[in-house]
């Protein structure tokens, strides 16, 4: 009972220690960087949405970050580290609703529960530079910017047929549907589209360049780049004008010009012009139109269309197709209208299939095809690969890629790029916003408020069905800046994404008064150097981030920063311990407060940055974050044993220089994957240093010096992700000042050392294979002889030899060995590779300071000859790098 009150003695109470150091920190200005520091490590996660309380994804993301600020902070990086709010969003409104409380009230609550929780978990944030989003002094801002963006004509007021969340009542982006059943992002419930008048942003016009850009963010996973490809979605073609009689010529965009031979019928969009048109004098076309205006999308599918009674002329054939209405044709896809063929493109053969329009072949697979032109038959299934033309006038034979350019030229076309992307509309029907800075008035139009009455501040709120704004009549109702008369406020707010698409500018001056931010400092500051975040926010947030950054160096804001982020790392999911996600509705959820509560800060964040690398996924383990609890535990004991003079001392010894070797060691290879983001590796580096301190003790009487800078290292190298474990250790050793701004371990890994490992591992790996093939149960003895000099001297030759054995026997120094010489180079030239070996003495000295982990091992005395002290007959059994081994019971 003693022995084990004198082990809780040693022991570190995390509710103690974790306050403490938290307020030695603060108290010290640790995370705070001066405004004249140059190019700092800049490091930042995404802010979080306030939702009042931190979930393990949040715990893990931020510890990610704080661990590389810290690490960069103690290699000597002037660091920005800030935090931040992105406070505003429909679900404050209905959190508000729930809480019979105002949106503003309920966020700023929430932004103290959360800032409270971020600081409990030792977070190093420079909260000097903490912004909210919601903050006038932030969104005035924003309110700044869309007018900037609007003088470099970037905003359009525009009709458009938009996304409708009939559940939150408001408009969404493209971005903000989710899957094929097109479902709001936040509320699962199926969109509507609606036409309604919004403010856009033309994101447009920058999309040849986000999409080549990306070709150069070489730090940035790839599936997120291809996910913004996908989005942005660059097509090249061409557009050719079809007649159709009666009304104006109609363009089509195509990346299969090749095909044009195979058109058998046209299709318009539900929204195209010509539908339009064609619909006033058609009752069935104008019928579809409205069907498909108010269907979901489960209820059209491919084969949904109608015929118009018109048609248009090939250009290609001079032939007349008939014309069809689609919904399958999409209006801001392309132009709105194609040409089909049904023969080579899957979508027309299933709708051509349903209406019984004739299906024609005009490309067949080429020579060195796989697929035989015997077995293609387009009635079946459309053909989509490129190859040769047939049925193709006086093209046939002619390849698909030849015949795209050729038909350019035939058929009075034009080469086109094509996009996806759409226009940000950013108009949003709700309170919890930005408000957009225009009144409208009848004399005048749409106005822009003037700067200096800038910010428009949100009236108090008022609780209503739709748009809140719409119904504070004192708000809404101005005068017009330019004419002086009756003028209304706009009353829609914007897209959220606004607030964080420059945020990460914002904290280098966040008290500038009269800019969004210093424009030198940011410059100087961007981009970030490492940002982390969820990978969800590929085709929303990044993207925008990017166009903002771009427009920014554009007006002038900035200079020569095109891109926000520098590297890239998306946090993989932390996922109950059924291997789910975790969800308040499967149970499975792990409280961050529960685990702090019981275990601490430290544990919780060493157990997730030990369970996988940051960009993988992991399952919540108890028992996992047990044994994190149980590793502090254990190197706090030892450092505290250590300190109070527990651990015997001696002089220095082989095993002292082994010990020393592997210290330095972990620390150069901790911080190469401290560097690459490869945490947990690097904290594996460590548990098998403090595991080797400890049997160091138990062996021998430890070099205190060596001894001490193994506990040093082992602490330093675990601080950035145990931090108050860490500090608490640094103090405890006698070390001055904060360990969170001493200094990295200035070590690098001794010559050819992962040679001497090797050697280590391999020699122990043999001694075990031959006490169990021999079953010999307590060996006595174990001898090691390293082999003779001239073993080395032919593998050196035999390495870079073609002819192995006669490169040997030509060797005159070699000759002396004769045909032991010769049965050990064809022994080599057998195996067809040498590995790179230590040199005789190496292998001779690294085994002798090593002998001590074989000797703990096996319980048995060990000695490590060389060649020449070893008998002949153990010693002619050696080979470079594999020592011969005798074992005496």
């Amino acid at each position: 009972m003693a022995a084990e009150s004198e082990k809780r003695e040693c022991g570190f109470n995390h509710t103690e220690i974790e306050p403490a150091w938290q307020e030695a920190w603060d108290e010290a200005d640790v995370f705070a960087i001066p405004d004249d520091a140059e190019d700092p490590a800049y490091v930042l996660a995404m802010f979080p949405y306030t939702s009042g309380n931190l979930h393990m994804g949040h715990v893990r993301n931020y510890t990610i970050t704080d661990a590389f600020a810290r690490f960069e902070r103690m290699r000597g990086e002037a660091v920005l580290h800030p935090m931040g709010w992105d406070s505003f969003g429909l679900p404050a409104e209905n959190a508000a609703e729930d809480r019979d409380t105002n949106p503003r009230d309920w966020t700023l609550s929430c932004m103290d529960s959360m800032r409270e929780q971020l600081t409990r978990m030792g977070f190093g944030y420079d909260w000097d530079r903490e912004l909210a989003t919601c903050d006038p002094d932030y969104y005035r801002w924003n309110q700044w910017l869309f007018q900037r963006f609007q003088d470099a004509g970037l905003v359009e007021r525009q009709a458009a047929e938009l996304n409708w969340c009939p559940s939150c009542e408001t408009v969404l982006a493209d971005e903000q549907v989710e899957g094929e059943d097109e479902l709001c992002w936040r509320c699962d419930t199926p969109i509507e589209h609606r036409e309604m008048d919004q403010w856009f942003l033309t994101i447009t016009d920058y999309a040849e360049e986000l999409y080549e850009a990306l070709d150069d963010l070489d730090d940035w996973p790839n599936n997120v780049r291809e996910m913004q490809r996908n989005w942005i979605g660059k097509q090249e073609g061409a557009s050719v004008a079809f007649d159709i009689s009666g009304y104006d010529e109609v363009d089509i965009f195509t990346t299969r010009l090749d095909t044009i031979y195979g058109a058998t019928y046209f299709s318009l969009a539900p929204g195209h012009p010509v539908a339009q048109e064609i619909a006033e004098d058609n009752d069935e076309v104008a019928e579809y139109i409205e069907m498909a205006a108010a269907a979901d999308e489960d209820d059209l599918d491919v084969t949904s269309g109608v015929f118009t009674g018109e048609y248009a002329v090939n250009p290609a054939t001079g032939e007349e197709i008939p014309v069809y209405v689609a919904d399958y044709v999409l209006t801001d896809i392309g132009t709105g209208a194609l040409y089909a063929v049904p023969g080579h493109d899957d979508r027309d053969h299933e709708f051509a299939s349903a209406h019984d329009i004739p299906i024609q072949q005009v490309v067949e697979p080429a020579e060195d095809a796989e697929a035989d032109p015997e077995d293609i038959d387009v009635q079946e299934a459309a053909y989509t690969e490129d190859g040769l033309l047939i049925n193709s006038g006086e093209f046939d034979g002619l390849e698909s890629e030849a015949a795209r350019d050729r038909f350019v030229s035939e058929f009075d076309g034009e080469h086109r790029t094509e996009y996806n992307l759409r226009d940000w509309g950013i108009s949003r029907q709700r309170y919890w916003g930005t408000p957009i800075p225009m009144v409208w008035c009848n004399e005048c139009g749409a106005v822009p408020v003037p700067e200096e009455d800038l910010p428009v501040e949100l009236p108090e709120f008022v609780q209503t069905t739709g748009n809140p704004l719409d119904a504070t009549e004192d708000w809404k109702h101005t005068t017009c800046p330019e004419c002086g008369g009756p003028a209304e406020r706009e009353t829609d707010t914007m897209d959220t994404f606004i607030g964080s698409s420059w945020y990460f500018l914002r904290y280098v001056s966040p008290d500038l008064e009269d800019a969004p931010f210093d424009s030198e400092r940011a410059s100087d500051w961007m981009p970030v150097d490492q940002y982390v975040g969820g990978s969800e926010h590929a085709t929303m947030h990044l993207i925008y981030a990017r166009f903002f950054t771009k427009v920014l160096d554009d007006i002038d804001l900035i200079d020569g920063v095109r891109e926000p982020f520098e590297n890239l790392t998306t946090q993989g999911m932390v996922l109950g311990e059924d291997g789910l996600k975790m969800s308040k509705s499967r149970g499975n959820g792990v409280s961050p407060q529960r685990i702090i509560d019981e275990y601490g800060a430290d544990t919780a964040r060493l157990f997730i940055m030990e369970a996988a690398q940051p960009e993988k996924e992991f399952a919540w383990d108890s028992e996992g974050v047990r044994s994190a609890h149980d590793f502090l535990q254990s190197l706090y004991t030892l450092a505290t044993e250590y300190s109070r003079g527990e651990v015997s001392t001696g002089e220095g010894s082989t095993i002292a220089d082994y010990v020393a070797r592997e210290i330095d060691a972990t620390a150069a290879s901790a911080t190469s994957e401290y560097e690459d983001f490869r945490f947990n590796h690097a904290l594996q580096a460590v548990r098998e240093l403090v595991s080797l301190l400890r049997r160091y003790r138990e062996v021998t009487a430890v070099d205190p010096g060596t001894f001490e800078n193994g506990l040093v290292t082992a602490t330093k190298l675990l601080a950035p992700v145990a931090p108050h474990v860490a500090e608490e250790i640094w103090a405890k050793l006698g070390n001055d000042g904060l360990l969170a701004e001493a200094g990295w371990p200035a070590a690098e890994a001794p010559e050819d050392y992962d040679l001497e490992r090797r050697l280590i591992e391999d020699t122990r790996e043999d001694v075990r294979d031959i006490v169990e093939t021999v079953g010999i149960e307590d060996p006595a003895e174990i001898t090691l002889a390293v082999a003779p000099a001239w073993k080395h001297d032919v593998a050196d030759v035999a390495r870079d030899a073609e002819n192995v054995v006669p490169a040997v026997m030509q060797n005159e120094d070699l000759q002396r060995h004769g045909e032991d010489a010769a049965d050990f180079a064809k022994d080599l030239a057998a195996r067809g590779h040498v590995d790179q070996f230590l040199s005789p003495e190496r292998e001779l000295a690294t085994l002798q300071r090593a002998a001590w982990l074989i000797e703990r091992e096996f319980e048995a005395d060990v000695a490590v000859l060389s060649a020449k002290d070893a008998p002949d007959d153990l010693a002619s059994k050696a080979e470079p790098g594999r020592p011969a081994i005798d074992i005496v019971e």
